[in-house]
């Protein structure tokens, strides 16, 4: 199978007008574009809105928002560097409308409700399962914005050992799980977890048809073109056929209540415990 045949989907319209070369040599894992493409059919964004783009990995995601719907982004993330970030929104013409940064997601350094939404792809998994996570992050969003992420997930719970498919070494060597993959959860662990927090309304979690074919194809993308970063997981999705791994979209709005910032060193000395 060719490159267009994997990389142009008509799942993904917006998707095929960019340069394959581009996509493959900037990913960091399933497709950034195709997830914030399916990611953005659930939220409603407008040009001059302002939007976090937590996690963001090499910007694809923050030139996509960018370039499709003239909101500006502020590109974030702890690996990659923000002169990197910086470099390839200019190339790609969005440059006065991404700003990156490097930014710890627990140490978000903007002012209360200064952004109208928050997205994050293929990211989230690694600091959202924190129970006090979404309440925080809640604090950056106006009132009736937007939150929208979309994670690698379970497709049905792993309730005691993982299925040997997807622990046997691939013919490269690599099993598919690994330890961060505990970070993978069902649509209805999302659904509780964020219907949990106070701060966010109108919670609605889906998962992505056929999201384990998309991966795959991404995946023989990168191996045919030569420009696998990582060892691939083609073997492992075509094994599993999506019973277990899939890609999972969580979706809500900001409410009314007001969080505290339980990550603010400073609240034990307004709280009078400081010593």
């Amino acid at each position: 199978m060719n490159l267009a045949m994997l990389l142009n989907k008509a799942e993904f319209p917006r998707s095929r007008d960019y340069d394959h070369d581009w996509m493959l040599d900037n990913q960091m894992g399933p497709n950034a574009l195709w997830l914030t493409e399916w990611l953005c059919n659930g939220l409603e964004l407008k040009p001059g809105m302002r939007v976090l783009d937590l996690g963001c990995g090499r910007a694809m995601s923050s030139v996509f928002l960018a370039r499709e719907f003239g909101v500006s982004v502020w590109a974030a993330d702890l690996w990659i560097g923000p002169e990197r970030n910086q470099a390839r929104a200019e190339a790609a013409g969005v440059g006065d409308r991404v700003t990156a940064l490097r930014m710890e997601a627990h140490a978000i350094p903007f002012a209360t409700a200064f952004f109208d939404a928050v997205v994050s792809v293929d990211s989230y998994q690694y600091f959202g399962t924190d129970v006090l996570y979404l309440n925080y992050l809640s604090r950056f969003v106006r009132t009736g914005g937007q939150f929208g992420v979309v994670v690698p997930g379970l497709m049905q719970p792993i309730e005691r050992e993982v299925p040997n498919h997807l622990l046997q070494p691939q013919a490269n060597g690599k099993p598919f799980w690994e330890a961060d993959c505990w970070s993978f959860n069902t649509v209805e662990f999302w659904r509780t977890h964020w219907s949990r927090c106070d701060a966010v309304t109108a919670v609605a979690v889906d998962s992505l048809p056929d999201g384990w074919r998309h991966w795959r194809d991404f995946e023989q993308a990168l191996e045919s073109s030569g420009k696998g970063v990582f060892p691939s997981d083609v073997e492992a999705l075509e094994r599993d056929q999506g019973r277990y791994i899939g890609l999972v979209r969580m979706l809500a709005r900001r409410g009314n209540h007001e969080p505290y910032n339980l990550y603010d060193p400073s609240l034990g000395i307004q709280a009078g415990v400081d010593g």
